[in-house]
């Protein structure tokens, strides 16, 4: 069975202080470290924790948590930093390779750009990682043919230490439009496969495929150009399953993560898609993968059981002597720093300001019909709640319950429910 962060195998507190530890970094996980301040006081005489007899005030000379808990981390990573030669601390990098960039880019001459910050889970979730100097690479949302645009964009974005990779709207097309969004997606989240005329609208599934494969590849070459001895590789998502691979064949000491941020299926579901084998091999060339969960974890390592033939073990999945580490990383978003942001005057400002206008307004739903295949194109019976907004509570809630009555309005690929 695959490993899990909180279980014996992994990294799980088994004395208090490595509880407290763990607590007081989540406490502190969006605050920077001042190094220099917790050396001076990690170097006190007689005192590793920086507790003065002369200010021991009323605990009795004992330290306190945080006080311990500082002492303990500066020693630490003073430790560590010492191993260098030149006896100055410094951050191992970290390449996150993600499909999407955290910023999207606008073109606003031949040369010129604007650039904006991305509002998305993987973004969220990724906000809080301080303890590396961090490069992302990923496609910037945007076609750039020419060459004088591609080098103007990766100026601007070397600004945000992010690196973009180009890709055409062919590619794209059928890569992300296709083969991702298609095929993938509704997979993982149990959808099954798409329909045949849906498959026919977006090509082939051999085209998708080979398409897949040709930008996981594009993603690996730029990595491979900025790739420097002792980095740390991190790949997300189902878009880059392919990629793990593509790095191994390039670099073989290279070290390479790869997560997946969505569920990933039980054998049963993942033996129907067509590239079931390639994938799985392709992505047991990381050192380490990573899920959510620990379902999803053991459902991976059953499918290469299954699939593939190899041996799960408590650690992850074994295929001729090489160990590939598989494990549940529940992941969350940088909560300290949304409460704070709460708490901004501009931000209260925009809270009343949506209150006013949507006070009393309907709620309409909106879902992609074509992922559900079960539902005929017909009008569907629902019941539906009308949700207001409550000046006085400060929030929503469902007012009234209404007959089985709706609309069905056609928009693109879109239904939208209009209750």
């Amino acid at each position: 069975m695959p490993g899990n962060r909180y279980s014996f195998n992994s990294s799980t507190p088994r004395t208090r202080l490595e509880r407290l530890l763990r607590e007081r970094e989540l406490r502190k996980f969006n605050q920077s470290f001042n190094l220099t301040n917790e050396v001076k006081d990690g170097n006190r005489e007689g005192d590793p924790f920086g507790n003065d007899s002369a200010n021991e005030g009323d605990n009795g000379g004992v330290p306190n948590e945080e006080e311990f808990l500082e002492g303990f981390t500066a020693g630490r990573t003073v430790g560590d930093a010492f191993e260098r030669q030149d006896a100055r601390p410094s951050k191992q990098r970290l390449l996150v390779v993600a499909n999407r960039l955290p910023v999207s880019a606008v073109r606003k001459g031949e040369d010129s750009w604007q650039l904006e910050i991305s509002v998305g889970g993987l973004v969220s979730a990724l906000l809080g990682v301080k303890e590396f100097e961090a490069r992302w690479i990923g496609w910037a949302g945007v076609n750039v043919p020419d060459e004088i645009g591609q080098k103007s964009l990766a100026k601007a974005l070397a600004e945000k230490r992010c690196i973009p990779v180009f890709l055409d709207e062919e590619i794209v097309h059928q890569y992300y439009n296709g083969y991702c969004n298609n095929m993938l997606w509704p997979l993982f989240h149990y959808l099954g496969l798409p329909q045949e005329d849906r498959l026919a609208t977006t090509r082939s599934f051999q085209s998708q495929f080979d398409a897949y494969k040709k930008a996981n590849q594009m993603f690996a070459d730029v990595v491979n150009e900025h790739y420097q001895n002792g980095d740390v590789v991190w790949c997300h998502d189902y878009h880059l399953m392919f990629l793990p691979k593509c790095l191994k064949e390039y670099n073989i000491e290279m070290k390479v993560g790869w997560f997946l941020h969505t569920p990933f299926p039980s054998s049963e579901i993942h033996r129907t898609l067509p590239s079931r084998s390639e994938l799985l091999r392709s992505v047991l060339a990381a050192d380490l993968v990573g899920f959510h969960t620990y379902d999803y974890a053991r459902h991976f390592v059953s499918a290469c059981t299954r699939i593939l033939g190899l041996e799960g073990t408590p650690e992850g999945v074994e295929d001729q002597g090489k160990l590939t580490r598989v494990a549940a990383f529940p992941i969350g978003i940088d909560s300290d720093r949304f409460i704070r942001a709460l708490e901004l005057p501009q931000v209260q400002n925009h809270i009343k300001e949506l209150k006013e206008r949507f006070a009393g307004r309907k709620v309409d739903a909106l879902y992609e019909s074509t992922l559900f295949r079960n539902l005929e194109r017909k009008a569907h019976l629902v019941n539906w709640e009308t949700i207001c907004v409550d000046k006085e509570k400060g929030g929503a809630w469902h007012k009234e319950a209404n007959p089985l009555e709706q609309i069905l309005a056609w928009q693109m690929d879109l239904e939208i429910c209009l209750c």
